[in-house]
């Protein structure tokens, strides 16, 4: 009987053809995604079918957010791994030789290399050479869609990115206040890096200023030793600050937060003023992030400058030069809005008493001084709906948006004793007070008016002190 037997260098044949069929699917796989866990999933894949009694690992040099079915281990520096390693940093194929051989193929591409595939024989026999040259192939063939699937996520996060800065922009070109600017810029930032604290903080010529949109914590002492120790740095280096981990920073050792971005505000040639973000753990930031916060801060600073600018221009505008209390121009226009939203308002009109011979007898320096003081204790009388105003030469005003009229002449008379206690050199004040209630005709004129006559009242009565001519509620 004649017996048939397979031709072993045929079966050899065929199993090298099935390899290569193999590679050559894969290959077209690659070319055809640009997704990293695709392709991470594609040479396990193909490995099990080739080479089903082995076992694989995916050593990747960064991080990825893998499938967690997928064989990922991270590829660290300080690793005992001395093959893996050397595979990664030298490029070229390790083989170790012990009772079940083990090779490290890197995942190469033109740019660089991204990692290490681990592959692992359960049979005590050395890998032959095919197997060796399949799975380089392999690798290699791997590490290119992986540098291509990166290139291509890069090009669509910078694009990302870019569209963002941009509407960011002009989101912030085509806000009318400083308040709406940051409140905006803490909103993108928020969603960006999802920080722990965030703080802007801008420059004057002898001190800081810490806006609104600040987190609470950088109007602590730890915040503003930290702001004060990121100026130096900032000034020193004339460079943005990415600390990945703020114990490192000598000043900060024992902070509580991990990580720091601090970005300057830079017009013309100096620092307005710098906003900054803090993580609670080391490397909360990417040094991606770092570069994106860099460029959004950097394409935001114009706009936020010019919101400064608008609101020193409009503040100059409303604000009398020499007490910092509003102008007379805006007292007017906010009683007149106050008439048609509110229910009553009371009207205090200030005189200092004898100012003639204070100015006679120390300058008209001296008189300056004093008619600060007196705009400073009228400031702190106030609340913040309440409006203080420079009336004109030594008068001042003070109105009181829905307060009533008794409540108005304790007010008046609670800072005609202050003026007269903590002036120095000591002077007095005459106060004249009428109001306004809903319901009865009335016109801001009439309300100056009448405070006016008032006033007259109080400083022919012996000065320093307050007279009242309310509107007269019986004709209603």
């Amino acid at each position: 009987m004649k017996i048939n037997r397979a031709n072993p260098m045929l079966k050899f044949k065929s199993v090298e053809e099935m390899k290569y069929r193999e590679l050559y699917r894969v290959t077209e796989k690659f070319h055809s995604t640009m997704d990293i866990n695709s392709v991470l999933a594609e040479i396990i894949q193909t490995l099990k079918k080739v080479f089903p009694k082995y076992d694989y690992y995916l050593l990747l040099s960064n991080d990825h957010d893998a499938s967690p079915e997928l064989p990922i281990k991270g590829l660290e520096y300080n690793s005992e791994n001395d093959s893996a390693i050397t595979a990664y940093v030298n490029g070229a194929v390790e083989l170790v030789h012990s009772e079940y051989p083990m090779m490290y193929a890197p995942l190469k591409g033109k740019q660089g290399v991204y990692g290490v595939l681990q592959v692992q024989s359960h049979l005590p026999t050395p890998l032959k050479n095919s197997q060796i040259e399949f799975i380089r192939l392999l690798a290699n063939t791997a590490g290119s869609a992986l540098e291509n699937a990166k290139l291509y996520q890069q090009s669509q996060k910078l694009i990302e990115d870019l569209r963002l800065i941009d509407e960011t922009s002009q989101k912030l070109n085509s806000t009318s206040s400083l308040c709406e600017t940051i409140e905006y810029l803490h909103k993108q930032i928020t969603k960006l890096f999802r920080p722990s604290e965030i703080g802007f903080i801008f420059l004057g010529e002898n001190d800081l200023e810490i806006l609104e949109a600040s987190s609470s914590y950088f109007h602590k002492q730890d915040g503003l030793n930290l702001i004060n120790t990121t100026i130096k740095k900032l000034k020193d280096n004339q460079e943005s600050l990415f600390i990945g981990e703020i114990k490192h920073m000598p000043e900060c050792a024992k902070h509580a937060y991990g990580s720091l971005m601090a970005i300057p505000m830079i017009h013309g040639e100096s620092i307005k003023g710098i906003a900054i973000v803090l993580g609670d753990k080391p490397y909360s930031f990417t040094f991606e992030m770092f570069k994106l916060f860099q460029s959004l801060i950097q394409r935001s600073t114009l706009a936020v400058t010019n919101s400064m600018l608008r609101e020193k221009l409009e503040k100059m505008v409303i604000t009398d030069q020499l007490t910092q209390l509003y102008a007379r121009n805006y007292l007017n226009t906010a009683i007149k809005t106050s008439m048609k939203r509110d229910r009553e308002g009371t009207f205090i009109l200030i005189d200092l008493d004898d100012f003639k011979t204070i100015n006679d007898t120390y300058g008209h320096q001296v008189g300056d001084e004093v008619l600060i003081q007196v705009a400073d204790l009228v400031r702190s009388s106030l609340r913040e709906t309440d409006i203080g105003a420079r009336w004109g030469g030594e008068e001042l005003a003070i109105y009181l948006p829905g307060v009533p009229l008794d409540n108005g002449v304790h007010i008046a008379e609670r800072l005609l004793n202050h003026v007269s206690l903590n002036t120095e050199p000591a002077v007095t004040i005459s106060c004249g007070i009428s109001n306004w209630f809903y319901g009865k005709e009335d016109e801001v004129k009439q309300l100056f008016y009448r405070a006016d006559t008032a006033l007259y009242k109080a400083k022919h009565a012996g000065k320093n002190q307050i007279a009242v001519k309310p509107l007269d509620s019986a004709k209603i």
